[in-house]
């Protein structure tokens, strides 16, 4: 059974910094491609960040605009999102996904979900 469980979310003041971490566990992540999605209360999950299987590809939403790294670590299972010069905008549950497609922008692209992590930027 795949499980993907993601920490690291919190409480941070405007243009703090936080890393957020997700493992995985039940398949092998080393070929697949990961992502992170974000879903603020009342509005659709949307699209944040997406990494290829051996970290040579990624790719973002252009909200984020250099603010935010995605990175993974296939040998321990782990896909990282550091999140830089945060607003109150980005407030949010923050999820990672595991799916096939490349840049996989889309909800439907991936096949497993996290059960998110919150994150909250006070102004």
């Amino acid at each position: 059974q795949v499980h993907l469980v993601e920490s690291g979310g919190g409480l941070v003041q405007a243009g703090g910094s936080l890393r957020l971490s997700c493992a995985v566990s039940g398949l092998p992540t080393s070929t697949y491609v990961m992502a992170w999605f974000r879903q603020a209360p009342g509005k659709e999950r949307e699209y944040a960040a997406t990494i290829n299987w051996n970290s040579s590809a990624r790719k973002y939403a252009s909200f984020v605009n250099g603010r935010f790294t995605i990175s993974r670590d296939n040998d321990r299972n782990m896909v990282y999102l550091q999140m830089d010069n945060l607003k109150p905008e980005d407030t949010a549950v923050y999820y990672c996904a595991v799916g096939q497609i490349f840049p996989g922008t889309r909800v439907r692209d991936h096949e497993y979900w996290g059960q998110g992590t919150q994150v909250t930027v006070s102004s």
